[in-house]
């Protein structure tokens, strides 16, 4: 008699599923816990036993989701990079002009930059990416595929007597605006948001009119 074949797991029954929901809510409280260390005393000196201690896990634990604190601060790195992707994408599928559409998301865009817990974060990050290589290396990977996004949608609003440079001159300067509101957050917090979108409209606008 035949031995029977190896059952694998049916799809249908959700057990896979199931065990992913729970390592990604894992990884989650994990992500959680790396942010509250890092607001507290910077990614430099937070450990991961610190880490792990916020987080209510063993040191064995947590290396069971990530296998060191570079990899922790990638998967935060990677979180913001998927709310970017989705930002750009609301802008590209929404109907109208171009331009339109990026004024009518700018409140909403000039909030993400001034909320103080997502600044402080991306803070820190940069801070360590200018000590740690390999933090570096995710941060520029994750930076250039945003502006490869970012390039690739506005290239609706390029006009045809722009050279490369140019047109790649005026995504740099968006990028630096929204950049200063993040540095802006942290030296002026009290700063009104909404009296700076009439502002950063005027500032874009003019980047991308006709010469």
């Amino acid at each position: 008699m035949n031995a029977s074949p190896l059952r694998r797991p049916d799809p249908a029954n959700g057990v896979p599923d199931e065990r992913a929901s729970k390592v990604q809510a894992r990884r989650d409280q994990v992500l959680t816990a790396a942010v509250e260390c890092a607001r507290t005393a910077g990614f430099h000196a937070a450990s991961m036993a610190q880490i792990a201690k916020a987080a209510g896990l063993s040191v064995g634990q947590i290396y069971r989701y990530f296998e060191n604190k570079e990899e922790i601060i990638a998967a935060l790195v990677a979180r913001e990079a998927a709310s970017t992707r989705e930002a750009l994408s609301r802008i590209d599928r929404s109907p109208g002009p171009l331009l339109d559409t990026i004024t009518a998301h700018l409140p909403e865009e000039i909030d993400r930059c001034l909320e103080p817990g997502r600044t402080a974060l991306r803070l820190e990050i940069l801070a360590e990416a200018a000590r740690n290589p390999a933090v570096a290396e995710t941060v520029r990977e994750a930076d250039a595929r945003e502006t490869a996004l970012s390039a690739q949608l506005m290239a609706r609003l390029r006009r045809p007597e722009w050279s490369d440079e140019a047109f790649q001159a005026r995504l740099e300067m968006v990028g630096l605006m929204f950049d200063g509101l993040q540095t802006l957050a942290v030296r002026r917090p009290e700063v009104d948001g909404q009296a700076l979108t009439g502002r950063l409209e005027a500032m874009i606008g003019l980047l991308f009119a006709q010469d």
